[in-house]
């Protein structure tokens, strides 16, 4: 016997919001951080072990390499700009609701565009270094 009645979980009531979207994209990305950091660490061990260990690390020059490693950055600049803003709510600011979208929206461009600079920079596209 079926009781349709019973309650139902959040997200079959609610629509997400930018501020639901952003908490849960500022959660992954820190998962993805705290994962990247152990490539960085193997990284740093094989640099110590002196540039013919580095051979193992040409995967990062196939298309899937390449891939991870954009993903690892937007994560760092996703993580960055909204930590930024996490902390002027630490200081109590911020919290009224058109001030908080505003913020979540600068967040998203700040992150696009220091994403898209950093990559123009370290590749061949135009404006990058040579």
């Amino acid at each position: 016997m079926a009781n349709d009645n019973r309650p139902l979980s959040p997200f079959h009531h609610y629509k997400p919001q930018l501020t639901s979207l952003l908490s849960f994209a500022h959660r992954l990305s820190g998962i993805a951080l705290s994962v990247s950091a152990a490539g960085l660490v193997y990284w740093l061990v094989l640099l110590a072990d002196g540039p013919q260990a580095l051979e193992s690390l040409e995967i990062l020059a196939t298309v899937p390499g390449q891939i991870v490693l954009a993903g690892v950055t937007l994560a760092f600049f996703y993580h960055l700009n909204n930590g930024i803003r996490h902390l002027f709510w630490d200081m109590g600011m911020g919290f009224e609701i058109g001030r908080t979208y505003l913020t979540g929206w600068l967040v998203l461009a700040a992150t696009l565009l220091m994403w898209i600079a950093f990559w123009a920079a370290v590749t061949d596209l135009p404006g990058g270094l040579p």
